[in-house]
């Protein structure tokens, strides 16, 4: 027995001296400083309970950041999951082309956000490219894509799917890839249609696609920092775009609240925690069912 463990912990104690140092251990001293009132300007830290707790819940700017995070989480869920289906649907051929469209696709992911909201910042300001074609066509005065406080989250939420879009479509390919074609040719025999087949036989095949692409959406969404960051910084106006990540941020490194803000880090922690094991549970479930 001990030469079995003694040859499991050689192998498994890197990686589990690497998950506690820089995931778990960073959660607990998260946890410990949203006990207190914690400002690292301050030489005296006291230790506050739930307080921290008690005012999220009558801080206006923090269930205004929820609702903004919730917004852009189901547009980022929904709307890439359904044009990544049906893109994935139209690539699923052979030949140079289709691959060459596939790695097209599948730019956006590999490159870095920062990257991604700078280009992106320079299409939507109000002088670039996009509002200048439309005044080459006859409108006037084009919308304010960034500037607008009724816009500019949704703009944000666009190009957080137009990033995520292309993981989606790899995706659902490999799920595309790996239906029997016995099965196929059976409907067909019996006189299913393409689009009978493909919600008769192809989709419920794809549940496991969709389970991912659904988790890894709803988590990248929930805590979206660096588009923000870069293309709005939280405004225009007063936090019309500022999601909860967003303000965490703020309220520890310019605000210097550290243990208020790491009660909000808790709290978005739960959130994302919660919501992706009800999304497993449910998503799982219609896989058995199936």
């Amino acid at each position: 027995m001990w030469p079995r463990l003694w040859h499991f912990l050689s192998f498994g104690a890197p990686g589990v001296a690497v998950y506690v140092c820089f995931v778990l251990a960073p959660i607990l001293v998260s946890l410990g400083y949203s006990l207190t009132n914690y400002n690292p300007l301050r030489s005296s830290t006291k230790f506050v309970g739930l307080r921290n707790y008690q005012l999220l819940v009558q801080d206006e700017a923090f269930l205004t950041s929820l609702g903004i995070t919730t917004i852009v989480t189901v547009i980022v869920v929904v709307v890439p999951n359904l044009l990544g289906l049906g893109i994935a649907v139209l690539l699923d051929r052979k030949g140079w082309l289709y691959n060459a469209l596939r790695s097209v696709f599948f730019t956006p992911m590999i490159l870095s956000s920062v990257v991604i909201s700078v280009i992106w910042t320079r299409i939507l300001a109000d002088d670039g490219p996009l509002n200048q074609g439309l005044r080459a066509i006859g409108i006037a005065e084009p919308p304010g894509w960034l500037s607008d406080p009724d816009l500019a989250l949704y703009s944000i939420a666009s190009i957080l799917c137009w990033q995520m879009l292309g993981f989606c479509v790899v995706v659902y390919l490999a799920g595309l890839q790996g239906v029997p074609q016995e099965l196929m040719e059976a409907a067909s025999i019996d006189g299913a249609g393409s689009v009978r087949r493909f919600w008769r036989v192809t989709w419920p095949l794809l549940a496991p696609s969709l389970t991912i692409n659904t988790v890894v959406l709803l988590i990248s969404a929930f805590k979206v920092f660096d588009h923000v960051q870069v293309i709005t910084n939280g405004g225009p106006g007063v936090g019309s775009t500022a999601t909860i990540a967003f303000l965490v941020l703020q309220t520890a490194f310019v605000e210097n609240k550290q243990g208020y803000a790491s009660a909000m880090a808790v709290v978005m922690l739960v959130v994302i925690a919660v919501l992706a094991a009800v999304a497993l549970r449910f998503l799982r479930r219609r896989e058995v069912d199936l």
